[in-house]
């Protein structure tokens, strides 16, 4: 469509059907890998072996290319865990499908699918609690940074933790008595947890190793106070429904004193935005922290300066809050933001201080050091209905660590969407061929999503453990809930089926395969 627009001088719109999205939009998840384990008799795990292979489809996406998911999937098997050895080999296949793309949770969701199925199978063959596995396999806080198996540094981390305020909030031995109940009344109550790590908030570094050199990997944000004491943001990364506004308005309200609704965020326009790369790979909360907070506090730092020389205060004892500028100590001896505004943009008689000319912008780039790492447990808890082979998926719990929470409400609305999602992933969606190649799935009347009936209330805890490479320690979060919620729910299904003899090893879950197999059984 650029191609075009610039050959006709006009602009040029491409409309396309639902059906044409579905049946040629980009692909995502289609793998198949191949695992060993070497534990020892305690359950420890002390090496893995992993063949990827992954539907790349007959094109590569620029410039991500075929390797993006099957290499993103064996770097981040070992997940949370210590295992000393680790060998993979990734495959990429040509096939005559529409392109691999960039599909939230990027080679984590299978990775962690695959990692998570096989600490609960090694459970089973060793007759322990799935939990206690994972606590026997943890990366210890005390061990970050860590140096995974695969070569990924995880900076900061807490899973021992987390597994605890996470069964805790799950009432987890309640959950194994009311599922011995359930199954002495023939019930098919199934409990399954899943941990996993979350690679986010990665710069141009992380790139340029990819050989991705038209990927800037910097992200960038310029902070204006007007001169009536409203404050305009500008950023190079848009928001496609994470609330980049409300948590933006937010920081800066706060570091500059005045209210939520006096800050404005521009619309994303690359005519009149500072350069950047744009939003993707749980970058958000790690640019804003980097550009937003950082040209935030440049402005508020002018503020003081020219409120110290009004109220003949030190700099360092002038306080903004509540749309005033006062003395630490004197709350009446105090100035509006909105006069120190207009007094930045027309200076009085006499002029501005020395070191501070007209005006009130600041503009930054950063270029985030990561990646930084997130995670999370999830604890799921689903009935298999024995006649249909239905899932109904009866509780849900999440602890989540993405470092300092800045808006909570945010946090959580990020974790109930992508947990809808990989519910989804886990017991409905994909894209079926028939044996001539033709996609059957070419209508959301074939292509099934959750519906609202399919999704619990979520119960939902934090971890902080802040990042020591982040500014203000904040870590990416937005893909975990796809990320785990699969796994999680796998392991649910597969405790709720295993004394009918079925094994769980591919997504999605469908009722007709657990009906057709716990008859037989």
């Amino acid at each position: 469509m650029a191609a075009l627009a610039r050959l006709v001088g006009r602009p040029v719109k491409w409309i396309e059907t639902r059906r044409e999205q579905l049946l040629a939009g980009a692909h995502a998840r289609e793998q198949r890998m191949d695992v060993e384990v070497a534990a020892d008799p305690s359950g420890l795990v002390r090496g893995l072996r992993a063949r990827v292979v992954a539907d790349a489809g007959a094109y590569h996406i620029y410039p991500l290319t075929a390797a993006l998911e099957p290499l993103g999937s064996a770097a981040i098997l070992p997940g949370p865990y210590r295992a000393e050895v680790y060998e993979y080999e990734a495959v990429a296949v040509r096939t005559n499908k529409p392109p691999l793309g960039a599909y939230r949770g990027v080679g984590m969701t299978m990775g962690a699918f695959v990692m998570e199925r096989v600490l609960d199978l090694l459970a089973e063959r060793l007759a322990l609690d799935p939990a206690e596995v994972r606590r026997r396999n943890f990366i210890p806080r005390e061990a970050y940074p860590f140096v995974s198996a695969s070569g990924l540094t995880y900076d900061s981390g807490d899973f021992p933790k987390a597994l605890e305020q996470a069964l805790a909030l799950a009432d987890y031995d309640a959950l194994r008595r009311e599922q011995a109940q359930a199954r002495a009344g023939g019930r098919l109550l199934g409990i399954g947890v899943a941990c996993h790590t979350e690679y986010t908030g990665m710069g141009s570094d992380v790139f340029r190793r990819r050989g991705m050199q038209d990927v800037r990997g910097v992200e960038s944000a310029t902070v204006t106070m007007e001169p009536d004491g409203g404050v305009r943001c500008a950023t190079s990364f848009p928001s496609q429904g994470q609330g980049h506004a409300t948590t933006i308005a937010q920081v800066i309200a706060d570091r500059l004193g005045v209210a939520l609704e006096r800050v404005r965020l521009a619309p994303a326009d690359t005519a009149v935005a500072p350069a950047g790369s744009g939003t993707f790979g749980s970058r958000g909360a790690v640019s804003i922290g980097g550009t937003v907070a950082v040209a935030a506090d440049q402005v508020r730092a002018r503020l003081q300066v020219l409120a110290g020389h009004l109220l003949e205060a030190g700099v360092e004892d002038v306080v903004l809050e509540g749309e005033r500028a006062y003395v630490r100590g004197l709350p009446d001896r105090a100035v509006a933001i909105a006069e120190l505004a207009r007094l930045a943009y027309s200076p009085p008689r006499g002029g501005l201080p020395a070191a501070l000319g007209p005006g009130l912008s600041a503009t930054v780039y950063f270029d985030p050091p990561g990646p930084t790492f997130s995670g999370a447990v999830h604890v799921a808890v689903v009935e298999v209905d024995p006649a249909t082979g239905r899932v109904r998926v009866a509780r849900y719990v999440v602890v989540e660590d993405c470092g300092p929470v800045v808006n909570p409400t945010i946090v959580e609305g990020q974790v109930h969407g992508a947990v809808a999602q990989g519910l989804g992933e886990a017991l409905q969606e994909t894209l079926a061929y028939d044996e001539d190649g033709q996609l059957l799935t070419g209508t959301l009347m074939d292509y099934a999503l959750p519906r609202a009936d399919d999704v619990p209330a979520f119960e939902i805890g934090h971890l902080e453990t802040p990042s020591p490479i982040m500014p203000g320690g904040v870590k990416g979060m937005g893909e975990g809930g796809t990320i785990g919620a699969p796994a999680a729910v796998a392991n649910a299904v597969a405790d709720a089926v295993r004394a009918h003899g079925v094994r769980i090893t591919a997504l999605p879950i469908r009722p007709e395969t657990l009906r057709a197999v716990s008859s037989q059984g």
